[in-house]
């Protein structure tokens, strides 16, 4: 995608909408900047981008083309590959490529977002993205009004429940692997006409690449056109090992996450993440505005390490004098 130097003043890993926005602020403020593409957005499979102003139904990879040319246009650099490993370097770091190559970095925004890791049931990799949605608010208009099966997973499956009857009056939750309900669950599923189907789910239903419902391991099956299931979402970070930075479990107890300060700044100094590497919720706009905000407060750090420096060398040359 370019030629890639030696030296960065920051090494951006990941092009999403975190990574590309983070980039586009730091190549406006003159910075030398790198963006490491691994080439595997979150949400290649969707059909476009939802509820973001201005650009909504969008497709993804036409958003994130828009976003390199942008971030070319200002002198930010791109490259295709997959980061190994981030280690310390002097001042900066040293940043390693699956193909060998090596950068130097002042600084590193980590924002490669996470995997969603979706429960064993065969037949239901092939249709996320599709008919088989997790969020509401990304696809919930979508498939407003049609018959909607919530497949438990954990604990946040009956809240996830209780949020698709906003876009449909037919659900029904699947409780699968979830936790017995409460009676309070019980209750607010009942109230809202939701009703409860025990038993695990052992296939997914599939008739003219469309779902018509899921197979339960006692043999019954349940009709429904769209599923939904609540992933256990991890961050993508392994290659920071060396620095002592892991995904750590988040407060829900079913996904893990690179915890870091308001504005991006991790317990590592010179490392900052941005975007669901961090907030396992952001949508792609509230994910585009943190690497927005996170690569001012790297631009403000090299500036405030840059005028130190000046004062320090204004110093000496006036005591030398």
């Amino acid at each position: 995608m370019t030629e890639v130097r030696e030296d960065y003043e920051v090494l951006v890993i990941g092009g999403g909408a975190a990574g590309l926005s983070g980039a586009l602020m730091l190549a406006r403020a003159r910075r030398s900047v790198l963006v490491v593409d691994g080439g595997e957005p979150r949400n290649a499979p969707a059909d476009g981008v939802h509820a973001l102003l201005g650009h909504d139904g969008v497709p993804p990879a036409e958003l994130l083309a828009r976003g390199r040319d942008e971030v070319r246009g200002y002198g930010g650099h791109l490259t295709e590959g997959r980061v190994e490993a981030v280690s310390r370097d002097g001042d900066g770091f040293e940043v390693t490529l699956a193909d060998g190559r090596r950068v130097h970095a002042a600084h590193v925004l980590v924002a490669t977002g996470l995997v969603d890791e979706l429960p064993e049931v065969p037949g239901l990799r092939e249709r996320w993205g599709r008919d088989l949605v997790h969020c509401p608010y990304c696809h919930g208009w979508e498939v407003r009004d049609r018959p909607i099966g919530v497949i438990g997973s954990g604990p946040m499956s009956v809240h996830q429940t209780l949020l698709f009857r906003q876009w449909s009056d037919d659900v029904v939750y699947l409780r699968h692997t979830a936790p017995p309900l409460t009676d309070e669950q019980a209750e607010q599923l009942a109230a809202r006409g939701v009703p409860v189907v025990e038993g695990e789910v052992a296939a997914v239903e599939v008739a003219g690449d469309r779902v018509t419902g899921v197979r339960l391991r006692d043999g019954r099956t349940v009709d429904r056109e769209v599923l939904t299931v609540a992933p256990r979402m991890v961050a993508r970070a392994g290659f920071l090992a060396a620095l002592g930075l892991r995904p750590q479990p988040h407060s829900s107890g079913m996904d893990e996450y690179l915890p870091a300060d308001e504005s991006g700044r991790t317990e590592v100094p010179g490392v900052w993440v941005a975007g669901n590497v961090t907030d396992l919720s952001a949508q792609v706009g509230a994910a585009a505005a943190a690497g927005a905000r996170t690569a001012a407060m790297i631009n403000a750090d090299l500036v405030n390490e840059e005028t130190r420096r000046a004062v320090e060398a204004r110093r000496g040359a006036r005591e030398g004098g």
